[in-house]
């Protein structure tokens, strides 16, 4: 097994490039299942979840090629297996996105409850409510999602009572096969959602809403469609990853081929923090700060502060003068990274959903471990400016989302090896 070992590092500077977004990436190739073409797909992330996604998309009977790392050509006009098995699905949550377009498409089928990150409860009961008004019936049995609707999907007034990513795209990819007009209410309005609707709007589905909390889906009654190529927005969160690198070690670094706007919690909080910009068209310049602020965070729903950026914030929080205090409002789990950043000498203390973080203390390097994708990434900043050397275990997480991380992080002048377990 790897494991990263990160030494205190100087200043950084230098470019780099953003890839793909993993959540984009994901319910794109799901959406393959609904086109009666081969297309191709570029700017895909080579990292283990969408790996994964392409390895149960080929067990269901879908055919790919890679003519680079990042490019792909896929046809899922040979699907005819149904079933996505627990083997599979339990290395990662977003598995579930099988469940619309399968059975949009085959009227069945059979998907393993998911497995995934540990940071806490997210049901599926959201997905499976809104496919039975679509007209399924669902049992779950032997830890299988077992859902038919031999008549196929009809439209339904879809009403969530908590926003959910996963949930509104599924919904959506079941939408556009469905007979009839499907209304989602309190939609999840993430860029990566947006990517999906455009998608299936060019592939032939009229969808009214794009970009709001309220879609309006007219579906095909059945009929598959004729999708067209597609380039994969780049990872904002990824993107927000390497700004907090750049201001952790309060350096000036340019990220490429990003969308800056879909930044714009990200850029306004450090802003706040004391950091400059210069915003380009597809790029961003991190100026340095005179003193780095403490702040206040509250995770919540795009266009908010994103969850997946608390734990980056918190090892960044460390850097700052006071008491900076962050409180986690999407996932009860999610502040594990916590006592391995204490392992560093972090000053944090938790209650219930909020931490508080004291600046100023004196980190020193140890031996840490990954707990889930995002708490990953907090210790590797954390272990840029730790005294010594930072050894990072179990790192198949980041593996799981970032890809090249350690390369990147070289290019800007970070000390950080890639190493094998004894």
């Amino acid at each position: 097994m790897d494991f990263l070992r990160i030494t205190q590092s100087p200043k950084l500077q230098g470019e780099v490039q953003i890839s793909g977004a993993k959540n984009s990436a994901l319910p794109i190739l799901t959406s393959t299942l609904l086109s009666k073409n081969p297309l191709k797909i570029h700017n895909l992330p080579n990292v283990a979840d969408v790996n994964t996604l392409l390895k149960l998309l080929g067990i269901l009977g879908a055919e790919h090629e890679k003519f680079s790392a990042n490019h792909i050509y896929i046809d899922t006009s040979g699907v005819k297996e149904t079933k996505a098995t627990y083997d599979i699905v339990r290395k990662m949550r977003a598995s579930i996105l099988v469940l619309g377009p399968l059975l949009a498409r085959f009227g069945h089928c059979e998907v393993s409850l998911p497995g995934g990150c540990a940071i806490g409860a997210r049901p599926v009961d959201l997905h499976i409510k809104a496919m039975e008004k679509m007209g399924a019936e669902i049992v779950i049995e032997n830890g299988y999602i077992v859902a038919k609707a031999p008549s196929g999907l009809k439209g339904a007034n879809i009403v969530f009572d908590k926003i959910t990513v996963t949930g509104t795209e599924n919904v959506l990819m079941a939408a556009a096969l469905a007979k009839g007009k499907t209304t989602i209410i309190n939609a999840a309005k993430e860029p990566e959602v947006v990517q999906l609707c455009e998608i299936l709007q060019e592939g032939g589905v009229q969808i009214v809403g794009i970009g709001s909390s309220e879609l309006e889906i007219t579906g095909s009654d059945g009929e598959l469609l004729d999708m067209k190529d597609i380039k994969v927005i780049a990872d904002r969160i990824e993107a927000g990853t390497y700004l907090c690198a750049g201001a952790i070690t309060n350096s000036c670094i340019t990220l490429k081929s990003l969308i800056p706007h879909h930044l714009q919690a990200v850029i306004e909080k450090l802003e706040e923090i004391g950091f400059g910009f210069e915003i380009g068209e597809d790029s961003l310049k991190l100026l340095p700060a005179k003193k780095l602020q403490a702040f206040e965070v509250r995770t919540a729903e795009y266009p908010a502060f994103p969850t997946d950026m608390q734990a980056q914030f918190m090892a960044l929080a460390m850097q700052c003068e006071g008491v900076s205090s962050i409180e986690e409002r999407l996932f009860e789990n999610r502040f594990m990274h916590v006592s391995e950043l204490q392992r560093l000498g972090a000053n944090i203390t938790l209650r219930g959903n909020i931490a508080s973080v004291s600046g100023g203390a004196e980190l020193k390097g140890a031996d840490v471990m990954a707990t889930d994708l995002r708490a990953s990434s907090a210790l590797v900043l954390a272990g840029l400016i730790a005294q010594g050397e930072t050894n990072i275990h179990r790192i198949y997480h980041l593996d799981r989302g970032y890809e090249k991380l350690e390369d990147k992080l070289i290019s800007l002048g970070a000390k950080v090896e890639r190493l094998r377990e004894e």
